[in-house]
């Protein structure tokens, strides 16, 4: 039963990876390659130079991730929550400026991913934090905060699940 509920599982993951754009699903398989450290990222996705000017500024931003990683607050305290949600803020903000990430469920999709299961009740706030900042044009501010449905903003509770499916690059088979 265990294996056919995590099987159900990893099969929902891919589906809902399947829902976004195809430049989110390139976005956030780049920013999981560069974020869990797994290849390297300017061999596989620099295709231009302005795209490895990207991903180098994106090494940088992501630089936060593991002080992020050991720092998720616990939900029903306040201490340390004004270190965590300014880092996680930085972080999201560049994510969302690079005008790739164009909903909150790719958001945390991609952020569950990142920081873990733990960070899942932090990133509605981080989410809304980010988007709502003035280095986001307004129009996609608009959108992005949209893309917050009621139910992820009014969770009762998050589950501590942690992601099975992490998409990975595949390379262009040519015809």
């Amino acid at each position: 039963m265990a294996v056919t509920n995590a099987a159900s599982m990893m099969i929902a993951e891919m589906r809902e990876f399947a829902s976004f754009t195809a430049a989110e699903q390139r976005y956030i398989r780049r920013s999981l390659d560069i974020g869990l450290s797994r290849c390297d990222a300017f061999r596989i996705w620099g295709r231009t130079q302005g795209e490895t000017a990207a991903i180098r500024s994106q090494y940088v931003a992501y630089q936060e991730l593991k002080a992020l990683r050991g720092a998720i607050p616990a939900e029903s305290g306040f201490d340390a929550i004004e270190d965590f949600i300014g880092k996680i803020t930085r972080v999201a903000a560049f994510d969302l400026a690079q005008e790739r990430i164009e909903c909150f469920s790719a958001f945390r999709f991609l952020y569950e991913r990142l920081l873990g299961a733990e960070a899942r009740p932090w990133l509605p706030s981080a989410f809304c934090a980010a988007a709502a900042l003035p280095q986001i044009r307004p129009e996609r501010r608009k959108m992005l905060l949209q893309s917050l449905s009621e139910a992820a903003a009014t969770a009762p509770g998050w589950s501590d699940r942690a992601p099975s499916f992490y998409p990975e690059f595949i390379e262009e088979v040519a015809a």
